[in-house]
């Protein structure tokens, strides 16, 4: 035999929907705070080291180094996908100006980008590529590092 009590629809409808919106407030703030708990792996530039937070999932990457109010000088940012393809990049929410380098599997710079804070202006690498490294505005220009430069480290063959 089955029960004909009428569901309590509206709080039940009330509940659920305060349970939402708390979810979606607790995801807003976790997304305006910045990561600081990345892995962390050291390149090679030269005779220059980096000490880079590795971004390898989506969420990672898609909240990169957004809010942020300081970053130290040779510290950067890692970003590393599952498959080489053209990446684009903006600055959404992101408070440092940024240079990002658009780097092949064997550590190859392929093109540089500047990017301004806040802005949503799209910089994409000029062919396929599966790293990312975003630093300092002027890092890679003041150690004259252009594109076709080599980057070493283990994400690039351990070099």
């Amino acid at each position: 035999m089955i029960s004909m009590h009428p569901i309590p629809t509206a709080p039940l409808r009330r509940g659920l929907l305060a349970v939402l919106l708390s979810a979606l407030c607790g995801l807003t703030l976790a997304q305006e705070q910045p990561q600081l708990d990345l892995p962390r792996t050291t390149l090679k530039a030269g005779m220059h080291l980096i000490q880079a937070q590795v971004a390898s999932t989506h969420p990672q990457r898609a909240i990169g180094l957004m809010h942020r109010r300081d970053m130290p000088a040779n510290e950067g940012m890692l970003f590393v996908f599952e498959q080489a393809a053209v990446q684009c990049f903006w600055m959404k929410n992101t408070l440092l100006p940024l240079t990002a380098a658009f780097v092949e599997d064997d550590g190859t710079i392929v093109n540089l980008a500047d990017m301004q804070p806040l802005s949503l202006d799209s910089h994409c690498s000029t062919r396929p590529v599966r790293y990312v490294l975003e630093m300092h505005q002027g890092w890679f220009a003041r150690r004259g590092i252009q594109p076709g430069f080599r980057l070493g480290g283990p994400p690039f063959g351990g070099r």
